[in-house]
């Protein structure tokens, strides 16, 4: 039996994109499912964003992990493959969350996490029993995880596949994040011990937390950056602002061996962290947090959204100049974006001002919602203004000049970011709709 896993990307993330540099790591989904398949199944997976997915698949049964912007691209091959006889499962989040919608193109769905049951689906498939449906089981642990499957990686394509999973969900409410949406404000955690034998096994220095919060319990945290110290590793990874919130966490975090942090400081306004129920941001903070980090050779991959109701066009060149005088090495912009069954998309939908049903748009790149203090244009011009700017030579230089970071790696990535920045303008939405590359049936 042979299974195929594959995971489309966007337009604008497809290895024919925006990002001329490999500046991906490598994802964990597809080697971890890999990783949970008999024995007796040949397995290969296709990563979008650093290669092209073939039409000419031979499998018996194909998995394809859908996100919601990447949805409509996943509904078409789930069609095609299926038209050539291929039984196809889809999971990921944005199937969990629009099950009615994403039943429509597969054999199967899986709700939830696909770790605890991919035997079952094997072990069904294979006595011709495919059930419509899939759910998660309650007893569901990330507690011996086996190693993904990294073997199967196109290795020189990513920036690094050291990539690295400790915990699983988020204990904060922000309105926009679908994370919480799709666990229930569930957290999973790994055994401390289970993460570092894994580390331990990796060739390299350099490790990428993949977490959407490391230190969403700051006692695990702890745990995991003294069992960190010993290894000598240079690691990177995702935290909140809260990340001064106990002075034990913060110098661990620099003993560990941490070298950059993205966090998410969303906005330079009280009243839009507010809004979007990240009432922990206290702006005034920001640049405390930005020195302290910095003093200790720590980079910043500062991630900012625009569009809340609060905001006009005087937004964009405030967070520009905050963001050049802050020294944020890695700035990210974005636009406030209603993913499916968050607090946000709930709602806007009530006010009626969701204005585009392609889940191709829904990239945090694009507006698909009526903003409340500015046009839809403006606020995509904004946005397109903020990178140009912020990416502009001067400003890379402004930013990065007193670094005591990585300056090869921090120069790397702000050239991919302004290639990226600069490129944005050409995914219209014409654009990025386009799956014609994918033959009809």
């Amino acid at each position: 039996m042979k299974v195929v896993l594959i995971s489309p990307a966007g337009a604008m993330h497809r290895f024919n994109g925006s990002f001329k540099l490999p500046l991906h790591y490598a994802p964990l989904t597809l080697t971890t499912l890999a990783s949970l398949l008999p024995d007796d199944v040949r397995i290969e997976i296709y990563d979008e964003t650093i290669e092209k997915i073939p039409l000419d698949i031979d499998a018996d049964l194909i998995g394809i992990t859908v996100i919601t912007g990447t949805a409509p691209r996943c509904y078409k091959y789930a069609k095609y493959f299926r038209k050539r006889g291929i039984k196809v499962v889809l999971g990921g989040p944005h199937p969990s969350l629009m099950l009615e919608e994403a039943i429509k193109y597969a054999d199967s769905v899986v709700i939830g996490y696909a770790e605890g049951i991919m035997k079952e689906i094997i072990d069904d498939f294979k006595k011709g029993k495919l059930k419509k449906i899939y759910k998660m089981k309650n007893d569901f642990s990330l507690k011996n995880k086996p190693l993904p499957k990294r073997q199967l990686l196109k290795k020189g394509r990513y920036i690094t596949i050291n990539s690295v999973e400790a915990v699983r969900g988020c204990v904060h409410k922000c309105n926009f994040c679908v994370v919480p949406s799709f666990l229930n404000y569930r957290v999973y955690k790994r055994p401390v011990r289970e993460v570092i034998k894994e580390i331990e096994r990796l060739k390299g220095k350099e490790i990428i937390f993949v977490d959407v919060n490391l230190i969403t319990d700051l006692s695990y945290a702890k745990k995991l950056f003294k069992e960190l110290i010993p290894l000598k590793k240079w690691w990177f990874g995702l935290v909140t602002v809260n990340v001064l919130k106990e002075e034990e966490v913060f110098n661990l975090i620099v003993k560990s061996g941490c070298k950059g942090l993205l966090i998410g400081f969303e906005s330079i306004s009280p009243s839009s962290v507010k809004n979007i129920n990240k009432v922990f941001n206290r702006i005034e903070d920001y640049k405390i947090l930005v020195k302290r980090l910095h003093d200790k050779g720590i980079a910043i991959n500062g991630t900012f959204v625009f569009g809340t109701d609060n905001e006009d066009k005087s937004i964009f060149e405030r967070t520009v100049d905050a963001v050049i005088k802050l020294k944020i090495d890695l700035p990210r912009f974005a636009i406030l974006t209603p993913f499916p069954k968050t607090p946000l998309w709930y709602e806007l939908k009530k006010q009626n001002r969701i204005i585009e049903n392609n889940w191709s748009l829904y990239d945090a790149e694009h507006c698909v919602f009526k903003p409340a203090k500015m046009t839809k244009e403006e606020l995509e011009e904004g946005l397109l203004w903020a990178w140009k700017e912020t990416y502009s030579f001067m400003n890379i230089f402004k930013r990065i000049s007193n670094s005591r970071t990585l300056l090869i790696l921090s120069l790397l990535t702000n050239v991919g970011y302004r290639i990226f920045g600069n490129r944005l303008k050409y995914y219209t939405k014409e654009k990025m709709v386009d799956n014609s590359d994918i033959p009809e049936v």
